[in-house]
């Protein structure tokens, strides 16, 4: 398969589903989700959606609440899709631990900065 087509498809489907939970904000109170990535099998079959949840502490429970709508949330994305795609992609969630690490790099760094300083 045409990687072109795969990077179309991807920007295709993070726009919309960035464009989605924008829109539906009010369902995960005192949440900010945003889609980090997204990656498309090759035979177009698979979209797997990075999001990235803030703040950390509610991060279980607002991806549980995602995964119990993933249905919904493929039907909505379906209807704003179906006139550039023939066939929606089944969607699979993934939290995106990138923050986290790069936060506890920083940690790091300003700890060994602290002890050298002393």
């Amino acid at each position: 398969m045409d990687a072109t087509r795969q990077n179309k498809i991807s920007r295709l489907v993070q726009k919309e589903a960035a464009s989605y939970f924008l829109t539906h904000q009010g369902e995960y109170p005192g949440a900010i989700i945003s889609v980090t990535e997204v990656r498309v099998t090759p035979d177009l079959d698979e979209a797997r959606i990075f999001i990235s949840i803030f703040p950390t502490n509610l991060r279980t429970k607002v991806f549980a609440k995602i995964t119990a709508d993933i249905k919904q949330i493929r039907f909505e994305l379906a209807a704003k899709m179906r006139y550039q795609l023939r066939r929606i992609p089944n969607l699979l969630f993934m939290p995106d631990d990138s923050l986290d690490y790069a936060e506890r790099i920083e940690q790091l760094l300003n700890k060994d900065k602290n002890l050298n300083a002393d």
